[in-house]
């Protein structure tokens, strides 16, 4: 029988991990990036196009989808696979994120956070009860812990005070999740670790978290606007305070570079809107480093895009055509260029997944951020 959740490593290299995650709705093979589906929709893309390009499971936004269409007519339209005929694996964020960068008149207490919608300014309260029968409504595969996200350069005592409120708010996620029954026999849950750039703050929270006990644990609060070297920085205690036999996620990264950056500090599962929101606008990411196909040096090259990657855009599209696309607004651009990057992210993730496996993730890391033009 296909076991509610497993976590097997395959194979380490220093601090990388390799593995796969066994779930009732298939495999999901880590390192793995997750495309982010805000609305039930990866944006530009059919959901067997996502498919092909190598995901094994993608991410819906709690706070969108509560918002609109509403998690009970998800439901009632038989959950939100069926929705969006997407058969494998969905994590769900919790909504805590998005309420406290996206929400107006938002107010929080312990509780939870009162806020109006951006949409139409309409009164919701989401708290961690609210946010577990959302995900329990939408049928998600990894439901996440409410928590509370905030700002790096917050002072010291708000950030301490804010992880201490998401670690009760944990325990009441917890609570709520396993009162789910059947869905709670068939899901996952992940608990979130907070504390900002603090090392000590991050092991207490860490320890709480291990104390309640999650099938996985995100790494939060970072992607926040700390910057690449105080993301790594963190990176290089955090992953290490969380169970080893347990997933490690790191939420919301992130550029190329981030990612092969953190795998090779130990994370195992990513999520970002960047391959997507900067197909729309016209960048794409190579080998290379990343392209912006609107340059006007663009315009007459018949070269494909990026001759090392596989994709079907690579293989039969000039970068003149895509940059045509993209100065004439055509929402073919869009949807190729998001077709690419989703690809060239699973391609990272597979190059990365082999280079472990084979005890070469250094020298694989060395090489790839030498060419794309990163610092590690």
């Amino acid at each position: 029988m296909t076991p509610r959740f497993q976590f097997k490593i395959d194979a380490t290299d220093g601090a990388a991990r390799t593995g796969v995650i066994a779930m009732r709705r298939g495999e999901i093979r880590t390192p793995a990036f997750m495309p982010v589906g805000t609305a039930a929709t990866v944006k530009a893309m059919k959901p067997d196009s996502v498919r092909a390009t190598g995901a094994d499971i993608l991410l819906g936004n709690t706070y969108h989808l509560m918002l609109r269409p509403g998690a009970e007519r998800v439901a009632r339209l038989g959950g939100l696979h069926r929705f969006m005929n997407w058969p494998r694996s969905i994590l769900t964020d919790s909504g805590g994120y998005q309420v406290m960068s996206l929400a107006s008149l938002r107010k929080l207490t312990e509780e939870g956070v009162s806020f109006s919608s951006h949409i139409d300014g309409s009164k919701h309260l989401l708290t961690p009860e609210r946010s577990m029968e959302i995900q329990r409504l939408l049928g998600s595969d990894i439901v996440m812990a409410f928590d509370e996200c905030p700002r790096t350069d917050r002072p010291f005592a708000e950030i301490e005070a804010s992880m201490e409120m998401s670690m009760r708010w944990a325990r009441r996620s917890r609570d709520a999740f396993d009162a789910g029954g059947e869905h709670a026999d068939n899901a996952a849950l992940f608990g979130i670790q907070q504390g900002a750039l603090d090392e000590g703050l991050r092991a207490r929270s860490a320890g709480a978290l291990r104390e309640i006990g999650f099938d996985g644990y995100a790494i939060g609060g970072l992607a926040v606007g700390e910057g690449q070297e105080a993301m790594f920085a963190t990176l290089d205690f955090a992953p290490g305070q969380l169970p080893h036999d347990a997933p490690r996620y790191l939420m919301g990264v992130g550029k190329p570079d981030d990612l092969v950056g953190a795998v090779l500090r130990g994370v195992d599962m990513f999520d970002c809107v960047l391959p997507t929101r900067s197909g729309r606008n016209g960048q794409a990411f190579t080998w290379a480093g990343p392209v912006n196909l609107r340059n006007a040096r663009h315009a007459e090259d018949a070269e494909p895009l990026d001759p090392r990657c596989s994709c079907e855009v690579c293989g039969r599209y000039s970068r003149a055509y895509l940059h045509h696309l993209i100065k004439a607004g055509e929402m073919l651009g869009a949807m190729l260029l998001t077709e690419h990057n989703l690809s060239f992210y699973q391609e990272l993730m597979q190059a990365m997944r082999s280079a472990i496996a084979e005890g070469r993730m250094t020298a694989f890391a060395s090489a790839f951020l030498a060419e794309y033009g990163a610092k590690g």
